[in-house]
C-alpha cells in the first residue's frame, strides 16, 4: 500500500497545522513543508517515525559492523598485547 505524500508551503502548513498533524496520525499521510518550493521538513505518524528510527539504528549498527570487520582484516595494525597494570 502506497502512503500518500504532498507538499505544501510553510506558510499554508501553519494555517493548515491541525488539519495536517490529524491526516498524519490517522490517515498516515506524509506532508513535505517547502519554503520558496524547497523542501525543508515532513511531517509523519508518530509510528513511522518509530519504524524509520528502528532502521536508522540497524542500518547504523551494519555500518559500524562492517568498519570493525575492515579494521579487524587490516594485517597492517600493531598488536598491543594486553598487559594488567594493577
Amino acid at each position: 500500500m502506497k502512503m500518500a505524500t504532498r507538499q505544501i508551503n510553510s506558510g499554508a502548513a501553519r494555517d493548515e497545522l491541525p488539519d495536517l498533524l490529524a491526516r498524519a496520525a490517522y490517515a498516515h499521510e506524509r506532508t513535505i513543508i517547502a519554503k520558496r518550493g524547497r523542501p525543508l521538513a515532513a511531517l509523519i505518524s508518530i509510528e513511522e517515525l518509530e519504524i524509520l528510527e528502528r532502521f536508522l539504528e540497524e542500518y547504523r549498527d551494519h555500518m559500524d559492523a562492517d568498519a570493525a570487520d575492515r579494521v579487524m582484516a587490516d594485517d597492517s595494525d600493531e598488536i598491543i598485547p594486553f598487559r594488567r597494570t594493577t
